[in-house]
Formats: structure tokens, C-alpha cells, sequence
């Protein structure tokens, strides 16, 4: 490949005497006459202070900066948004969490449109922020690579984030006092990284391997380490060898290596959020996937890692045995994965795995396959009369595998959260929140205090959760998220009213609320569509914008002819 073939975007922006303007700008901000020969390598960081997952990103960028340039290229860090959605949990704030994903995606889609970077490496280390850098690589479909920021350390007695919000479900229910929820509060978070269970930080950092565009074990290393800060240094030198070869994301999302990332979501417990956010991967790379492809891929792929929240172990501890390569192998030698996709590394997913040891004998972490945790997957695909257009259930059968119960109808997660923490939700209820969808929110807010509050209270098992919002990874319990069509559409759920016997059959895949479609038919003639809470802004432009949740929620607009 010719030195100007190395360099087809940033040669545009630096070569030949009309862009001696360019040169001027780029002397200012270190570029030597050497570097105007060398192919521009975009270090994307998604560094702030807002948030532990994301405080120590600025070191990892500048390692992929330093790898890019041993390898031959110059490093340019920029950075986008970040926003927390541990922090914003149960707030109005949280309604930014989904729509911060798109903004993440055109932001890094317009510096590196505009600078002419030759390749990327984007480090992300929070739930929304990592699809977002994935979503702006399929679109800018240069060669690539994501990088995770890494899981945080355990706080004290095992401790994470979610311990917090159930502690304050035990505060309510009389079982641990102010001074206990103090001493949690204080110990659970140590220092940087992301959440520290299976929740949707690491499921996502997972699925991103799996789908070939991290490289080994990006998922699997501490916020804080040697490991992750190598994994940086790689990366940079493996984009300059993806631009050599000229391989781009797009040569590597193809629709088999989507589902290798499916596969190992189910096969780790991982997040609902999995499902929305492959879709918005997949939408954006051209790759035609449907929430029946968790369904069909589900139906052959068990359960294998006992991680939190419905297991016992931090991704810490999956760590320490070897993170997710050696379960990538075992599924790949049981024809669960395709082994011929291709990777960021330039080598297939069999390559990759072709030297990969296996778990220590004696760990009880990964299963073996003939005594899964379940046997199908955890994230059951719901149809019926309350979800025409599907539902998403994470259901590991801790909780049982179906359940039966009288709607208890809220118009917003605080509401619910309140009926919760003053005891007037009680066994055999179905907790409905509605309006809580893409448009509603507007932005699908996560029902992690909810959730969080009901297991704190010891009725995990006795009650439901339904919503057409959604669910943090942290979520766990009988729990079924992104209703559809939503609440703000008209859809089913914005009909319930209190009472309505709703069964909910994670082995029939099946939601349905015991209502007459003539009842029905009449609510919906006298259902009006409450008034939106935002007005102006970019809630208003994802609300107008956002597709239903069983399509990603993306917001790509049609095409224009």
C-alpha cells in the first residue's frame, strides 16, 4: 500500500500547498513536518470527572496515542460526552443516559469526519458511551479499534454500586439502619472503573470482543492496571496494522459476528441493555438483526457464568481465571460461535482462540456445559396483547419462570419508586410504570431503584416489574423492560389500569394482560397521551426522532433521495 494509500483521509487535509493553513493549525498543536507524512490516528476519549467509570481515561488515551505513534502514526486525542447513569439513577437526569449515546456517536463521527483521521481508537468505560464509540466506527468505516476503560476494583465486603441501591430498599424495610447505609454508601465505590458486576459496562465491553472489534481481553482487565494500559498501547498499533491491511469495522460487524456477540451475552448473564444497544450497533453497520435473533440464538446457547446481579461473583473475579477467552473457546469448540469472523487483530476469532488455556481447575465461576446456571438464555423475547411489538425479560429461573399478579399502575419510575419504599407494594403485585419509553421519558430511563428497592425488601420473588422503559444491567429480579409500542404511542401498557390480572410466561414467551379486546378497544377510544415533560432541547429532537425500542431506538433518520 502507497504511503498516500496509508494516508486517504488525512492527505486530503494536510498535502499540498492550498492546505498550508491546515499545516499552520496542526504546527500549533505539536504536529512536526514528520508527522504531516504519517497516517492520523483519532484517539476518541470519553474522559471526564463526571464519573469514576470515566475519571482515568485521559491516561489510557494518551497509551493509545503512544501506541499509534511507535507504530508509525500520529496520535490526535479529542474527547466527547460522558454522562453517569449510577449517578442520574431515579432522577429526571436519567432521562439523558440513552440520548447521550447518540450524541456520543455524531460526536465522534464529526470530529474525525472533519480532521481526516486515517483510523480510530475509541476508549469508552460506561454503559452508554461504549455503543456510542462503536455505533460512530460503523459510520465512519474507518479502520478501528474500541478499547474498554475497565472494571473497577471491588469495594469493601464485595461490594458495588447495586449493593447501595439495595441498601436503600433495606433501609426502608427496617433491616439495616442510617448508620449501615452510611458505612455501604461510603466503602462500595473504591476508585475508577466501570460497575463491577456482570451489568451493562461489562456486558457491552464483552459483546465488543466478542464482535471482533476489541482485542484480546479488552474486556476482561482492571480500570487500574498493567493489563489495561497495554491494551491501549496495542490498540494504537493495531489500528495502524488494520490501516495496512485495510481492514475496516465494516468488513468485521458482519451479521455472524453479531451473533457470536449475542451468543456470549446469554452465555455470561449479561444485560438487557444487550439487546437495545446490538440493535443500534447492527442498525448502524447495515446489519439486518431483530429481537427474534435473541430468541433463535438463545434457544441453543445456555447460561454458563454465576455473576452478579442474579450470581455470586464481580467481573474481578472472572479475572482472575482468565476473563472471557477461555469461555470464547469453549463455546467456539461447541460450534456456538463462528470461528471464521474476522477480528481488529487482522486474524479470525479462531486464531485468536486457537492458543487460549483453560479456566483453572477447582473455579466454580464458568460452569461447564452440562450443568449450565440455565440452560437457554437468560433474556427472554415476550410477545403478547400488553407487547405486540416484543418485550424484553431478563429471567435467570431463580425467579421462576412465570408469574401471575394484579396490576399496580404508575406514570413515572418516582412515583413507583415511592409506592415501594412505603410499603404499598406488596406480594403478588405486577408493578407497571409506564411512560417511561424512548418518546415518554422522553430517553427509556433505567428502573434500577425500583428494582433495587424491591430485592432490598426482601420481595424479589413476589413481585414484578413491567415498564416500558428499561433496566440497568445492576437490575435483577422478575423483570420485563421495553415494552412495545410504548406507553406514548398508545401502545397496550398505556391501557392497563390497577387491578388487570397480567401473566407474564418466560417459558411460553408470552405477556398478556386478561382484558377483553372489546375493553380494550374501548379504553383506547378514551385514552388521551399526557403532556410531554419536555418542550424544547434535546430531549425534544430524540423524542421526535427515536424509533421504538424493539428497533434499537436509534434516531438515523430516512433516506433522502
Amino acid at each position: 500500500m502507497s504511503d498516500k494509500e496509508l494516508r486517504r483521509y488525512s492527505s486530503v487535509v494536510v498535502d499540498g500547498v492550498e492546505q498550508a493553513p491546515s499545516r499552520a493549525m496542526l504546527r500549533a498543536v505539536g504536529f512536526t513536518e514528520e508527522d504531516f507524512g504519517k497516517p492520523q490516528i483519532g484517539i476518541a476519549s470519553t474522559w471526564s470527572m463526571v464519573t469514576p467509570c470515566n475519571m482515568h481515561i485521559d491516561g489510557l488515551a494518551d497509551e493509545a496515542a503512544r501506541g499509534a505513534n511507535a507504530a508509525g502514526g500520529k496520535g490526535v486525542v479529542f474527547n466527547t460526552i460522558s454522562v453517569s447513569d449510577g449517578i442520574s439513577m431515579g432522577t429526571p437526569g436519567m432521562r439523558y443516559s440513552l440520548v447521550s449515546r447518540e450524541i456520543i456517536a455524531d460526536s465522534i463521527e464529526a470530529v474525525a469526519g472533519a480532521e481526516g483521521f486515517d483510523g480510530v481508537v475509541a476508549i469508552g468505560g460506561c454503559d452508554k458511551n461504549m455503543p456510542g464509540c462503536v455505533m460512530a466506527l460503523a459510520r465512519l468505516n474507518r479502520p478501528s479499534v474500541f478499547v474498554y476503560g475497565g472494571t473497577i476494583k471491588p469495594g469493601a465486603k464485595r461490594r458495588d454500586i447495586v449493593s447501595v441501591f439495595e441498601a436503600v430498599g433495606a433501609r426502608s424495610g427496617g433491616t439495616i439502619d442510617d448508620e449501615e447505609l452510611l458505612e455501604v454508601e461510603q466503602t462500595a465505590i473504591p476508585g475508577p472503573g466501570a460497575c463491577g458486576g456482570m451489568y451493562t459496562a461489562n456486558t457491552m465491553a464483552s459483546a465488543i470482543e466478542a464482535l471482533g472489534m476489541s482485542l484480546a481481553n479488552s474486556s476482561a482487565q482492571e480500570a487500574v492496571s498493567e493489563q489495561k494500559m497495554g491494551d491501549c498501547h496495542r490498540a494504537g498499533e493495531a489500528v495502524l496494522n488494520l490501516i495496512r491491511k485495510d481492514i475496516k469495522p465494516l468488513d468485521i460487524m458482519t451479521r455472524e459476528a453479531f451473533e457470536n456477540a449475542i451468543a456470549v451475552v446469554i452465555a455470561l448473564g449479561g444485560s438487557t441493555n444487550a439487546v437495545l444497544h446490538l440493535l443500534g450497533i447492527a442498525r448502524e453497520a447495515g446489519v439486518e438483526l431483530t429481537l427474534d435473533d435473541f430468541t433463535r440464538i438463545g434457544a441453543k446457547v445456555p447460561v454458563l457464568a454465576d455473576v452478579r446481579p442474579s450470581g455470586r461473583y464481580l467481573m474481578s473475579e472472572l479475572i482472575e481465571i482468565g476473563g472471557i477467552q477461555p469461555l470464547m473457546k469453549r463455546m467456539l469448540d461447541h460450534g456456538l460461535l463462528h470461528g471464521d469472523c474476522l477480528t481488529v487483530t487482522g486474524n479470525t476469532l479462531a486464531e485468536n482462540l486457537a492458543d487460549v488455556a483453560d479456566y483453572p481447575d477447582g473455579q466454580d465461576i464458568v460452569r461447564d456445559f452440562d450443568k449450565p446456571i440455565k440452560p437457554d438464555s437468560h433474556l427472554s423475547i415476550l410477545y403478547g396483547n400488553l407487547a405486540p411489538d416484543g418485550a424484553v425479560a431478563k429471567i435467570t429461573g431463580k425467579e421462576g419462570l412465570r408469574f401471575e399478579g394484579n396490576a399496580r399502575v404508575y406514570h413515572s419510575e418516582e412515583d413507583a419508586l415511592a409506592a415501594i419504599l412505603e410499603g404499598m407494594v406488596v406480594a403478588g403485585d405486577v408493578v407497571v410504570i409506564r411512560y417511561e419509553g424512548p418518546k415518554g421519558a422522553p430517553g427509556m430511563r433505567e428502573m434500577l431503584s425500583p428494582t433495587g428497592a424491591i430485592m432490598g425488601k426482601g420481595l424479589g420473588k413476589d413481585v414484578a416489574l413491567i415498564t416500558d422503559g428499561r433496566f440497568s444491567g445492576g437490575s435483577h429480579g422478575f423483570v420485563v423492560g421495553h415494552v412495545s409500542p410504548e406507553a406514548a404511542v398508545g401502545g397496550p401498557i398505556a391501557l392497563i389500569r390497577d387491578g388487570d390480572r397480567i401473566v407474564i410466561d418466560a417459558e411460553r414467551k408470552e405477556i398478556n394482560v386478561d382484558v377483553s379486546e372489546s375493553e380494550m378497544a374501548e379504553r383506547r377510544a378514551g385514552w388521551k397521551r399526557p403532556p410531554s415533560p419536555v418542550r424544547t432541547g434535546v430531549l425534544a429532537k430524540y423524542r421526535n426522532e427515536v424509533s421504538s425500542a424493539s428497533e434499537g431506538a436509534v434516531t438515523i433518520p430516512p433516506a433522502w433521495d
